[in-house]
């Protein structure tokens, strides 16, 4: 049996817009006119009016933490509540008296950013979460996820003390000579290894949750970062949670896993265990080997080739060395594996390019796909290699909302005037996939739109560096096509042709014909999964 969706307004991932669509055990089988739709109709097929609705391919998030999302909205929403430091405070003093910590249990929040508090412009520390709880352990990570705070109490379990030393890739913040509660990128560490770890149960809820929220935002594929954020829990088990997920009916997103590994040892066990890009169903499958490079430009921890411009004292933070990012390029590239790497700052990808090429040098290979993830702060020597490696970029246009307050101050104009350069790229031929990095952001994909085409904050602020706007069929297609194409899936997802999986979202408006600053404004009506509805507003 059919179901043939007529009188809409499709995009099926090429102009001019169609107006139907049949489904079929699952997979599109016809797009075009309402003709051609009805002339297939049989007795015991289904029809569906959708009464001048755009339709399109369901949105792919194309780097993000579904995990880590799942986490986030069971604790405090700090990004809610960030307009103040005393707000944020607040925000955790009421959680936590609506949900007493039981036992070891830690009080977690995220999503604080200190450019946004209107009562003072610096981080918090260790004594403004003692007004939280001193008998609880209380942590706050910021909305970048490259920085957190804790309690006095968390800096007692953890031992840390001024005699701690100072960790590779990281730092431990001081004052007057004890520690302030501040942790930067490795710091951070210890901190979530001291936090008690999920079992199986609760992970799989996580994920459920998460999947919730998405399907909400349109979004019927994720590509996510999960072995990181419970470092205890051994990426096998996560791959079982999402695989029983699958198998129960329960998993209403389509996942290819960025795998993030510790370390190279981490990778090669990985790899001797049968771990390889590609493996899995089209429900969940492994992608690439996910490395993080630098730290993120809120907390100044990009890893630039200069001083910041707003403090000469800082130039980021590397993750990891140079000879270690190196040697899992290479390993995982000799090996026949994708990869996705965190390089925010100039720096950062510099040694990044230099890895891939030298990889590429030893290891010859067509279509590897590998990937630079976010490739924010860039100089036009390196928007060239980008694209002469034919590399794929993982952008986050919504992260304009934020950074184009403050890019040219941390930066300076010279290498502002050549960021986040991604229509640039485009036009080179590279393929740019966009997402959230939820729960950096909310994967709010119409916002994202917006940004893409406007380069504007969603309160109108700029435009900033106009000339790298996207056109909406760009846009769209960043969070369709391109994401598909960064998990080799473009045979089978991304567009709405016979064949295809049948992911689609209706929106409450055509967003070719809508005002570019009301984008965001778009709701979500449906959302489908392989023709199965997994959400309606």
């Amino acid at each position: 049996m059919k179901t043939i969706y007529y009188h809409g307004t499709v995009y099926t991932g090429a102009l001019p817009l169609a107006q139907a669509f049949i489904v079929e055990d699952g997979r599109f089988t016809f797009a075009g006119t309402d003709a051609g739709a009805l002339a297939q109709r049989r007795p015991g097929d289904e029809l569906v009016d959708l009464g001048g609705q755009f339709v399109c391919s369901g949105f792919n998030d194309s780097h993000m933490h579904l995990v880590e999302y799942g986490y986030l909205l069971q604790m405090p929403q700090l990004a809610e509540h960030t307009g103040s430091l005393a707000e944020m405070l607040e925000c955790m003093r009421a959680f936590l008296a609506g949900h007493p910590r039981q036992g070891d249990a830690w009080l977690i929040g995220r999503g604080w950013n200190q450019d946004l508090f209107s009562d003072t412009r610096r981080m918090p520390d260790r004594y403004d979460l003692d007004a939280v709880s001193t008998e609880v352990p209380v942590c706050a990570v910021r909305a970048c996820g490259h920085c957190l705070v804790v309690n006095s109490r968390a800096l007692q379990l953890l031992g840390v003390t001024a005699g701690t030393p100072q960790p590779a890739g990281g730092r431990i913040g001081m004052a007057g000579g004890e520690p302030d509660g501040r942790f930067f990128d490795n710091a951070m560490d210890p901190v979530y290894a001291a936090i008690p770890a999920p079992g199986k149960d609760a992970l799989k809820e996580m994920i459920r949750t998460a999947c919730r929220a998405l399907n909400a935002q349109g979004i019927t594929s994720s590509q996510t970062d999960d072995y990181s954020i419970f470092r205890s829990i051994p990426w096998a088990e996560v791959d079982q949670a999402y695989r029983e997920l699958a198998a129960e009916g329960q998993l209403t997103v389509r996942v290819y896993e960025q795998c993030n590994f510790a370390s190279l040892a981490d990778l090669q066990a990985f790899v001797e265990a049968g771990g390889r890009t590609g493996k899995g169903d089209a429900l969940f499958r492994t992608g690439p080997v996910k490395i993080i490079g630098d730290g993120a430009l809120g907390p100044r921890t990009a890893l630039l080739s200069r001083p910041y411009a707003d403090d000469p004292t800082a130039a980021g933070l590397p993750l990891c060395s140079r000879e270690d990012l190196t040697e899992r390029i290479a390993y995982a590239h000799a090996h026949g594996l994708q990869t996705a790497t965190h390089a925010i700052g100039d720096a950062c990808l510099d040694w990044l390019l230099d890895a891939l090429e030298a990889a590429q040098t030893a290891h010859p290979r067509p279509d590897c796909r590998h990937g630079v993830v976010h490739c924010q702060i860039t100089r036009p020597d390196q928007l060239d290699r980008i694209a002469r490696l034919g590399l794929h970029v993982y952008a986050q246009s919504i992260f304009l909302d934020y950074d184009i307050q403050i890019v040219e101050a941390r930066v300076g104009p010279r290498l502002a005037a050549s960021s986040y350069s991604w229509k640039t790229l485009l036009d080179r031929g590279v393929t740019v996939s966009n997402g959230s990095d939820c729960p950096v952001e909310t994967p709010r994909v119409l916002s994202g739109l917006q940004c893409a085409v406007t380069r504007r904050t969603l309160c109108g602020q700029g435009p900033y560096l106009p000339e790298q706007a996207f056109t909406v069929q760009q846009a769209l297609d960043s969070y369709t096509i391109a994401g598909a194409r960064a998990s080799f899936e473009e045979h089978c997802k991304g567009r709405i042709a016979p064949g295809f999986l049948a992911d689609f979202v209706i929106l409450g408006q055509d967003p070719f014909a809508a005002d570019p600053s009301q984008l965001h404004a778009i709701p979500v009506q449906a959302a489908y999964l392989g023709g199965r509805l997994v959400y309606t507003a």
